[in-house]
């Protein structure tokens, strides 16, 4: 008889992935025997389930255990494990979920789309998210970055007899799928080096020293670029404008927010575990990427006339602010600051963008355009619209006492904090970026504060409920994240690094 140790299984820890998995097969389900005028139960159901997944999130929080792994026994112990970053990011991701839900309740159902299979993809993809928060592996990573991807492709492409909507699929595809292979190349590499998939293991073994150096610098540059591509970092950001143009407007919302904030939780988990001892490598790299991310997203978004595109570019320069204190993570005598400054400024920056696309797409029920032009004269028939939009646009900019000014706040502190030449530089560049962001964000305001409206068309525009809800929500994040910065400072506080990213 052969004798095997039993894993043991923490299913308290694997609650909100449990809960997802059961969501997506009871929504798959339903959609096969509703008839096609209650089809909107499955958006409902969608709500729910992300909602329920959060529970255990809360719990697992309040039992106050600094780690669990989820899944305890030879060889698996240390690979996917719950500690107070996973659970911040698992958060995180469920409500941005819930929120881009409630954005795609009316679209999907008044746009004739397919629905069921709709929010399968979406559930399915934040399913991944809440993976890869939790991942510690490269194999976990790589799964949990597929099953991310994957839905979000299609669903990139769900206005199927839209041309810019099929062109923003491929692209979006086609682009990940070569970043993929060449990030699914780098963890090979890193593999030989280590001989594990463990991240402490590669951690231990990539050290810049000996006769592998060319290995280990190859393998640490091909990793990275494939989740810059995740992030939409210059030059890896191609694929985003056209993307977030032609998809419908709640999947941009989403890609924007939820798969970009998951992009840069693999990223963490690389540098912090996997990397530690080759910032020689990665930091120059870093630095680079984010110092064109911010200059070009800006300056591009400066000629944009369509608010989808300006978004987008807009995306692509907050990524630069985001990467600006990974950049100098191991440059700070304190590196849990660099952390903290990336998930206070993902949280912020999760309601403020979601908040302006919950605006970009009540405005489009009337107008029936993108163009920043049709926003002209929005607060004389929509000023609570109009309000939202200011006080979005405003803490995207930075501005007092708007949740964005304190994420800014925080991502220039560790970049300051760090010191010599590579903190004080990038500091500044992002400062300059800072002042050219504004200019974009103040034009749209002075269209819907100012200009006369375009075609003299004053009817009140009609908001449904679940719009409303999203916007109450990103609203009420936007102000009390500013006004009241303690409430987030200490959920950035139990995200430093020591005793929180685990192995």
């Amino acid at each position: 008889m052969f004798a095997f140790d039993t894993p043991i299984v923490d299913f308290h820890a694997f609650a909100p992935e449990i809960v997802l998995a059961v969501g997506i097969c009871t929504v798959l389900l339903v959609d096969l025997f509703i008839p096609d005028h209650r089809r909107w139960i499955t958006g409902t159901l969608s709500g729910f389930f992300l909602l329920g997944a959060l529970l255990p999130v809360v719990t697992l929080a309040v039992l106050g255990d600094d780690v669990r792994s989820t899944i305890s026994g030879p060889g698996m112990t240390g690979r996917y494990v719950v500690d107070n970053f996973a659970l911040v990011l698992k958060a995180l991701f469920l409500l941005s979920g819930y929120v881009v839900v409630l954005l795609s309740t009316n679209e999907m159902e008044e746009g004739g789309y397919y629905q069921g299979e709709y929010y399968v993809m979406l559930l399915s993809s934040v399913l991944g998210m809440v993976m890869m928060a939790s991942s510690r592996d490269l194999i976990t990573i790589f799964v949990a970055l597929e099953f991310l991807s994957i839905p979000a492709y299609m669903m990139a492409a769900w206005k199927k007899r839209d041309r810019k909507s099929n062109e923003a699929g491929v692209k979006y595809y086609l682009l990940g799928v070569f970043a993929s292979a060449v990030m699914l190349y780098g963890m090979s590499l890193l593999y030989g080096i280590a001989g594990s998939t463990l991240l402490t293991d590669i951690g231990a073994a990539v050290t810049l020293d000996g006769d592998q150096v060319g290995i280990q610098v190859v393998g640490i540059v091909f990793v990275i670029v494939g989740f810059a591509f995740k992030i939409s970092a210059v030059p890896f950001h191609t694929w985003a404008p056209d993307t977030y143009e032609g998809a419908p407007t709640p999947v941009t919302a989403f890609l924007s927010v939820a798969s970009k904030a998951a992009g840069f939780v693999g990223l963490i988990v690389l540098i912090f575990i996997a990397f530690p001892l080759a910032q020689d490598v990665y930091r120059p790299f870093l630095w680079v990427m984010a110092a064109l991310t911010m200059t070009l997203g800006n300056v591009v978004a400066l000629k944009q006339t369509n608010i989808v595109r300006m978004l987008a570019y807009s995306s692509v320069s907050q990524g630069g602010f985001i990467l600006m204190p990974l950049a100098i993570a191991f440059t700070n005598a304190n590196q849990g600051a660099s952390l903290r400054a990336v998930v206070v400024y993902l949280i912020i920056y999760a309601a403020t963008n979601l908040g302006a696309f919950a605006v970009v797409i009540a405005v489009a029920r009337k107008t029936r355009s993108g163009e920043i032009s049709s926003y002209g004269g929005l607060f004389t028939y929509a000023p609570g619209l109009t309000v939202m939009m200011t006080i979005f646009l405003a803490s995207l900019a930075g501005i007092p006492p708007l949740g964005g000014w304190y994420a800014k706040f925080g991502a220039f502190r560790a970049a300051v904090d760090a010191a010599g030449g590579w903190g004080y530089s990038i500091a500044i560049i992002g400062a300059i970026n800072a002042v050219i962001a504004t200019a974009y964000y103040i034009t749209i305001m002075r269209e819907m504060w100012m200009k006369p409206v375009p075609d003299g068309d004053t009817t009140p525009i009609k908001v449904p409920a679940s719009l409303q809800a999203a916007l109450a929500i990103c609203g009420i994040a936007t102000l009390v994240l500013g006004v009241l910065p303690g409430l987030i400072g200490n959920a950035g506080a139990i995200t430093d690094l020591v005793g929180t990213i685990q192995p």
